[in-house]
């Protein structure tokens, strides 16, 4: 995740199909990289979750239940469920 972040931020609380969280950080930096960072509080496997998106249309989930998915942009993507093998 490229570190040049705008000051496009928000905090805030909410819920979705995956359970309330609080928004901790979001935003947009200055190449139009997308980010956002969500706690889901200490019940969640990973309470700390985030996702970003890139210009370059590539993407990036690290969900609350420890999976994680990556999507190049170009069709090619990876999942894994964090549950280990």
């Amino acid at each position: 995740m490229s570190s040049n972040n705008s000051s496009s931020t928000s905090n805030g609380s909410s819920s979705g199909a995956r359970g309330s969280y609080t928004v901790t950080s979001s935003g947009t930096n200055s190449q139009g990289n997308h980010y956002c960072s969500r706690d889901y509080g200490s019940s969640a496997t990973n309470s700390n979750s985030y996702h970003y998106s890139n210009s370059n249309g590539s993407y990036y989930y690290s969900n609350p239940d420890g999976s994680t998915y990556y999507n190049d942009g170009n069709g090619g993507s990876t999942y894994n469920s964090g549950k280990g093998k």
